[in-house]
């Protein structure tokens, strides 16, 4: 009986951490996609400074992992410096900022499914500078999402989602995604070894050391110098309040969805995480189809499900693989 509660209460708990990623990064899709396609006012005006949602969003994760940190830290030190999460700051400043400005070219469909092709660039990095050897299986999962997404890219769009972007330009929009991951790659494999160099660190430190120094360097952009695109924004959330109150609902569930992140790494592993984060960004795109009008033709959903099939093939690729370590554990 006891064993039987137990696993109720993990079935419950995941269910709440589905629960609670989804509905965070799905409306925070929602949001991002209404800052970038809305018009305000009666002049029908646009908000163009894309990248200060990246300032909005370090102010407030900064503020929230400080909070959590305060509140749960046990006083444990050993944990990686402050001024060590500098190099992969920058990266994981510039990186986002092209993924947000890449929404005036092409849409939120577009964009999540060009980000879901981050194996591409690792699998690149890793034959041909480490020489790393990938088994067959892992080249079809690539294969599949390369495919779907380059067909995607070539497939044209309808006029009513062309007539949402601010300056479409398909071949920019992509590429400043696929320089997104780029960027991405680098931030993870530092964060990675600041996590082996010091052991101690948790998701809360690094929270806030990545956030830290990107609200740094975000407030030298957008502040640095008197006519600079921050005082624009600023200006413009004072003048049309209703954008500064999605920017601040697209900083919270920012901050809301990672909590639950780690929560659900920290429960049940990555590979939990990867599987919930995978099916969530099918389902923005579906969201964003219905909701916000950027309708996908046939072939489109054709290349949709390309994608999401690559990705399922690679998640049961690595699930088997952590079965099989599991089963040499218990051998030993």
């Amino acid at each position: 009986m006891e064993a039987h509660g137990g696993g109720l209460r993990r079935i419950l708990v995941l269910a709440f951490c589905v629960a609670g990623i989804w509905s965070a990064y799905i409306y925070q899709g929602v949001l991002q996609e209404n800052v970038s396609t809305k018009r305000f006012g009666p002049n029908g005006e646009r908000f163009e400074h894309l990248a200060f949602l990246n300032l909005a969003q370090n102010v407030v994760c900064l503020i929230w992992s400080f909070i959590m940190i305060t509140i749960w830290s046990s006083g444990n030190s050993g944990g990686a410096p402050w001024w060590s999460y500098w190099s992969a700051g920058i990266t994981n400043t510039i990186g986002p900022a092209m993924g947000i400005e890449a929404l005036k070219y092409i849409s939120y469909p577009a964009q999540v499914l060009a980000k879901s092709s981050k194996m591409i660039p690792v699998m690149l990095m890793g034959t041909l500078v480490y020489g790393i050897r990938y088994s067959f299986p892992e080249y079809v999962c690539t294969f599949l999402v390369a495919g779907g997404v380059s067909t995607f890219a070539l497939l044209k769009t309808s006029s009513k989602t062309i007539s949402k972007l601010a300056h479409p330009n398909a071949p920019l929009g992509y590429g400043l995604c696929f320089l997104n991951l780029a960027f991405d790659g680098f931030t993870n494999a530092t964060q990675d070894s600041l996590k082996a160099r010091y052991p101690k660190t948790s998701a809360w430190g690094i929270m806030l050391g990545m956030n830290l120094w990107g609200t740094i360097y975000n407030l030298i952009y957008m502040f640095g110098w008197p006519h600079a695109s921050g005082f624009e924004a600023v200006r413009f959330c004072r003048q049309y309040p209703e954008a500064a109150w999605d920017i601040f609902l697209y900083c919270c569930c920012g901050a809301v969805g990672q909590n639950f992140i780690f929560l659900t790494i920290s429960r049940f592993g990555s590979l939990a995480n990867t599987t919930i984060t995978t099916t969530r960004k099918f389902v923005s795109i579906v969201v964003s189809s219905v909701l916000s009008g950027n309708p996908l033709s046939t072939k489109q959903w054709g290349c949709v499900f390309m994608v999401f099939s690559g990705l399922s093939y690679q998640i049961y690729l690595k699930w088997e693989k952590l079965q099989r370590l599991q089963k040499k554990r218990k051998a030993m």
